[in-house]
């Protein structure tokens, strides 16, 4: 794969996926497209209270997203190389988690209205690690809301993860064990992965480095 037109970089919270989209942005010299957590006005509550604004943090996350797909399709044809830290489908996965079955439903209808013709990526890395590491990475970054986050619901959020995943066939698929390796410091590490994210045009794909010897 030369030069793909659109790579999602994908993963539960903490393991590392704006960080991995942004060193991809660089490399390819690409547009950057982020989820914008901070953004969302619910998120601190949704952690100390899930069930009282859960189906507004999704609405507000599902509509954020939207219109960076619609802006994407809109893009400048001649930077056609794009980088995403979050995939569409995903949305839904946090829906199914934290909505009771009539926000889901309501959700649901909205959701159908706002993705149609949503752009496919040419391919998806979906990063992967135990919850104790999302959790030590999530304490070391210090996002304050994130704080609050439970183990429970961070393992929940993993196995929800996994079993999209074990189904996904939409686009090229590169699953990463991130567990031991670090991207955002070990230059190493990193060029390692790209290589490995270059050579990959169809199919699905497994790369599971190992740490370095010291």
């Amino acid at each position: 794969m030369e030069k793909p037109e659109f790579i999602v970089v994908e993963g539960p919270i903490g393991v590392g996926k704006t960080t991995l989209a942004k060193k991809l942005a660089h490399s390819f010299g690409s547009e950057l497209l982020l989820e914008g957590a901070a953004d969302n006005p619910f998120m601190t509550r949704f952690y100390e209270n899930p069930k009282a604004v859960a189906l507004s943090t999704q609405l507000f996350f599902l509509l954020q997203r939207a219109r960076q797909m619609q802006e994407l399709r809109q893009a400048d044809m001649f930077n056609p190389v794009r980088i995403a830290d979050f995939l569409m489908e995903k949305d839904r996965l946090f829906a199914e988690l934290t909505l009771d079955e009539d926000e889901l439903k309501l959700y649901e209808q909205v959701y159908d209205q706002l993705t149609i013709d949503v752009p496919e990526p040419d391919l998806v890395v979906y990063l992967q690690a135990p919850v104790e590491v999302l959790l030590g990475r999530i304490e070391n970054r210090g996002i304050q809301h994130e704080r609050l986050i439970e183990a429970a619901y961070l393992q929940r959020l993993s196995d929800s993860y996994v079993d999209f995943f074990y189904h996904y066939s939409d686009a090229p698929l590169l699953i990463v064990n991130a567990a031991d390796i670090d991207f955002a410091n070990n230059e190493n590490d990193y060029q390692q992965l790209l290589q490995r994210l270059k050579s990959i045009n169809s199919g699905r794909h497994y790369y599971n480095p190992q740490p370095e010897l010291i």
